[in-house]
């Protein structure tokens, strides 16, 4: 077993801080009318830790979804009969957003961002979203570029 896949399974267990953690937000998210069970937050948790291996990162906190839960529970497009599904496909582009802006934009700033486009031009479509995304990741390489560009002849 690989460290990655080590570290990220030992917050599997019910009683776990992060299962705990993760159930009381349902505090904060039931007067959206959703509510995750400790089968939800464990299938959350399972794809997390597959997200991050096929991502090639460590992380040993759960607040990128604790935040993922709490902004996006308040969207008015977050339907509780896919809201598991909808968490799932968040963390995934998330994670890829790291990848791709190479960790130079916070994560707060990423879900933010992630947070206005899923309410804004997507209207709750994760394809949408998806695409927008992707703009901003050009956006990001372009902008690395051009900036880089101006110092190399500063060496």
């Amino acid at each position: 077993m690989n460290l990655s896949r080590f570290l990220n399974s030992i917050q599997l267990s019910p009683q776990s801080k992060p299962m705990m953690e993760l159930l009381e937000l349902n505090e904060k998210t039931k007067e959206y009318g959703l509510i995750l069970t400790p089968s939800d937050i464990k299938t959350l948790i399972v794809y997390r830790n597959k997200v991050l291996h096929d991502h090639g990162r460590i992380e040993l906190g759960i607040e990128v979804l604790k935040e993922l839960i709490e902004m996006f529970a308040a969207s008015p497009y977050m339907d509780e009969d896919i809201y598991v599904e909808t968490l799932i496909e968040l963390q995934e582009i998330f994670y890829y957003l790291r990848n791709e802006t190479e960790d130079k934009i916070g994560d707060m700033k990423l879900i933010h961002q992630m947070m206005e486009c899923f309410n804004g031009p997507s209207a709750g479509s994760l394809e949408i979203l998806r695409s927008k995304m992707e703009e901003l990741v050009e956006s990001f390489r372009r902008n690395t570029m051009r900036s880089e560009s101006l110092y190399k002849g500063d060496e």
